[in-house]
Order: C-alpha cells, then sequence, then structure tokens
C-alpha cells in the first residue's frame, strides 16, 4: 500500500482526520483541493465560477495523478473526485481508499455558513447535501472501506482508519501465505 486516500462528502472530516493519521504513520499529507489551487494560483469557488466543474475535475484527475506516482502519503480528495471511475482505479493502484461519512445535519453543522463550499451555495444547503449524498452514494460504496464519522474527534477517526488498514494488511499476509502453500516448488535442475 503506497498511499492513504480520504474520500467523501465535504465536511466529513477528511483534511483534519487525514493530518492525524498522517501524523501517525510518519507520513506526509496532502489535501488534493489545496494543491488544485496552488497550480491555479486561485480559490476552488473561483474555478467552479469561473472555468465550471468539468475544468475543476481535469484539474483534479492531473492532481490525483500526480500525487499517486509517489509513496507514503496521506490524501485528502474532494468529495466529488469518486464520480470518475478512472479516479478510483488510480486510488485503487497505489493505495487504499477510505470514505468518511456523516449525517446531513452533522456535515451542515461543520461546513457551516463558508462561502468556500461552491456546491452549498444554495437557498437551502441541508437539502442539497441530502441530494448530493444520495446521488454519490453508489460511488462512495466503491472504497475499500467507509467509517461513520459523525459526533467523532479527528483522533478517533484516525484510530478507526488505521485499525481497519492493519485488518487489511494482516488479510493480505494470510493471503499470501495461502498462495505460498499452494505453489510448488520449481526444480531448475530436474532432466525434462
Amino acid at each position: 500500500m503506497n498511499n492513504i486516500y480520504i474520500v467523501g462528502f465535504m465536511g466529513t472530516g477528511k483534511t483534519t482526520a487525514g493530518k492525524e493519521i498522517a501524523g501517525r504513520k510518519a507520513w506526509n499529507f496532502i489535501d488534493l483541493d489545496e494543491l488544485i489551487e496552488l497550480r491555479e494560483r486561485r480559490r476552488i469557488a473561483d474555478i467552479f465560477a469561473r472555468s465550471g466543474e468539468p475544468y475543476f475535475r481535469k484539474a483534479e484527475q492531473a492532481a490525483l495523478k500526480e500525487v499517486a506516482r509517489e509513496k507514503n502519503f496521506v490524501v485528502a480528495c474532494g468529495g466529488g473526485i469518486v464520480i470518475d471511475k478512472e479516479n478510483i482505479k488510480i486510488m485503487r493502484e497505489s493505495g487504499y481508499i477510505v470514505c468518511l461519512r456523516a449525517s446531513p445535519d452533522e456535515i451542515l453543522k461543520r461546513t457551516g455558513s463558508s462561502k468556500d463550499r461552491p456546491l452549498l451555495n444554495v437557498p437551502d444547503p441541508k437539502k442539497q447535501i441530502t441530494h448530493l449524498l444520495k446521488l454519490r452514494a453508489p460511488f462512495y460504496a466503491r472504497a475499500d472501506s467507509s467509517i461513520d464519522t459523525t459526533g467523532l474527534s479527528a483522533a478517533e477517526v484516525a484510530s478507526k482508519v488505521m485499525k481497519l488498514i492493519s485488518q487489511k494488511k494482516k488479510r493480505l499476509r494470510r493471503q499470501l501465505k495461502k498462495l505460498a502453500r499452494r505453489r510448488e516448488p520449481v526444480n531448475f535442475f530436474k532432466d525434462t
């Protein structure tokens, strides 16, 4: 496992939990949206407003491809990254995908009146959250695992992620041992 990708809807704790996980593992942390803002030299809200969501999604995938070539990164991804199957493929080939979830009320509480959330700058943000969560649910289900962060601290979420990763590694080791037992040794010196 090269990297850990944290996906999920905005306000589920991807950045705060991601930083906590990176600290515990002594890995690098990167927020993909922040990388995009650095590359574009403008805020995500400005990218959406001036260039549109399709442009943003292309920039997002380019940033993801760049990070996927690295090792030992915890990556907080944008909420919509999972919509593109290619992004899932990139993440799966280079790491472990954890989806963070939260209730619409919790998300609304966490995102508050932030103007940096272009998809929530609507008259009824809770209705928009509920709608987008339903639309994205099948895409978030593609993650390797999922954690409900409602009412949890970043430290608690990080502990749950670390436990999931540990369990995944144990399962992989068991599978490798089974495969090793099934294989017959090759004798290169045997006459045919």
